[in-house]
């Protein structure tokens, strides 16, 4: 295993794909000033629900966030041109982790993967080719990596797709009935909105990700069937890219490809001018114990929190416990109706609540849906009232609907949501389990 995860092989793989990361980084944070993402999700909000335990997280005041998110994209661009690469990369993936974990209510998965694949990249030597730091500093450029640096985004492309596969054995993704709600609302769509109503498609499209999202590694890392996983992978990801409008993901998923074919296609492709490796040497560093240990635990952690949900009650679908972090990727629809009921401890008087003169639209579905979002926004209204000087009970009606279901109660309306405390790893009982 030793001489397997050290044995030196070409590093053109690695270099391209830095190139097209730090592009990608570039794009996504740009892209979300121009698209007016940054002003509906982080700036329209009084507040945002931040992952549990860094509240404390918030966006900065006023206009500033545009601020932050280009400073962000300059730094994509320096990972792109290779310049004080590790220290770029590492801004980078501190400014989107904060970015990341102080709002939920746009969660995406593609999000997520940029977040672990961000420090990954600062661990890697991505820079010793086609990068200004070897213009500048001659010394550190290498035509060639051990091999582990290919085999960790192999590794954790895999981890990531088969747990998409798997999530979707579910009837209402076999029965195509989530498909069918995806597609509703996108009939408006020109030219291809009639089209993606049509029953056999929605077959298409459910068993079709299934087994992409399935076979399309063990695909790749076969010579005789790459090019042919690579062209489906076109077609999968650009479909996904026009229905779905989920921002840099397709690309980036198609751009792991240069890390399945052989090192010299992507050098005579991309680096003419580089020398191609092929010594195969086997170098062993001193600090090889720490690199093993490390990817080590980091791949555990990865494989067992998609497993957590089915240490909770019910179903992930219904409680969302387990949901984040899972690689649980567009499989379902949920619609709620949901109201909070403050009591003024003191008078035991009720004092109305309107959501929409805390919360925007965006915020008010996820308000309606998730229970961990409901919480959260119960101990903002115990919050908001305590600087009052009021101290308040908080109750909520919730009915949910999951992939067009009848509505069921979802929460408790008997339980104190704001003296309810909230448990990463235990099932909340306030969460009533489905019929």
């Amino acid at each position: 295993m030793t001489k397997f995860l050290f044995k030196h092989i070409d590093n053109s793989g690695l270099i391209v794909f830095r190139i097209v990361f730090g592009l990608l980084c570039f794009l996504e944070s740009v892209g979300a000033i121009f698209t007016g993402w940054i002003r509906r999700t982080l700036i329209e909000p009084e507040f945002t629900f931040s992952f549990i335990g860094f509240e404390w997280l918030q966006p900065l005041p006023g206009n500033w966030m545009y601020a932050y998110y280009m400073i962000m994209g300059i730094f994509g661009l320096l990972v792109m041109v290779g310049y004080k690469y590790r220290a770029s990369m590492f801004m980078f993936a501190t400014m989107w982790t904060a970015t990341y974990l102080m709002q939920k209510s746009s969660y995406n998965n593609h999000y997520y993967l940029l977040f672990i694949l961000s420090y990954l990249m600062v661990l890697l030597p991505a820079n010793r080719y086609a990068s200004l730091d070897v213009k500048i500093n001659p010394s550190l450029k290498r035509i060639s990596m051990p091999a582990w640096c290919k085999w960790v985004f192999v590794l954790q492309l895999f981890i990531l797709y088969s747990y998409a596969s798997i999530a979707k054995l579910y009837p209402d993704w076999l029965n195509t009935t989530a498909i069918e709600i995806l597609m509703k609302n996108r009939a408006n769509y020109p030219i291809i909105g009639e089209l993606l109503q049509q029953k056999p498609l929605h077959y298409i499209i459910a068993y079709g990700g299934i087994l992409f999202d399935g076979l399309i590694i063990p695909l790749l890392l076969l010579k005789a069937t790459r090019r042919y996983a690579f062209f489906i992978s076109i077609f999968f990801h650009v479909f996904n890219s026009i229905v779905f409008q989920i921002g840099i993901f397709p690309y980036l998923s198609l751009a792991f490809s240069l890390f399945f074919f052989e090192p010299k296609i992507i050098r005579n492709i991309f680096l003419k001018q580089k020398a191609y490796y092929n010594l195969n040497e086997i170098i062993i560093p001193n600090y090889k114990n720490l690199i093993v240990t490390v990817f080590a635990f980091y791949f555990l952690i990865h494989i067992a929190l998609p497993l957590r949900h089915h240490f909770f009650k019910d179903s992930v679908l219904w409680t969302e416990e387990g949901h984040r972090l899972s690689w649980r990727m567009m499989l379902r629809a949920k619609n709620g109706k949901t109201t909070f009921r403050v009591i003024d401890e003191a008078t035991n008087q009720l004092i109305p609540i309107k959501l929409s003169n805390y919360l925007t639209k965006k915020q008010q579905r996820s308000a309606s849906t998730k229970p961990d979002v409901i919480w959260q926004f119960a101990q903002h209204l115990k919050k908001d009232f305590a600087k009052k000087g009021i101290a308040v009970k908080v109750y909520v009606s919730s009915y949910v609907s999951v992939n067009g279901k009848r509505y069921q109660q979802l929460i408790d309306p008997k339980v104190d949501l704001a003296n309810e405390e909230w448990y990463h790893f235990k099932h909340h009982d306030w969460i009533l389990p489905s019929k």
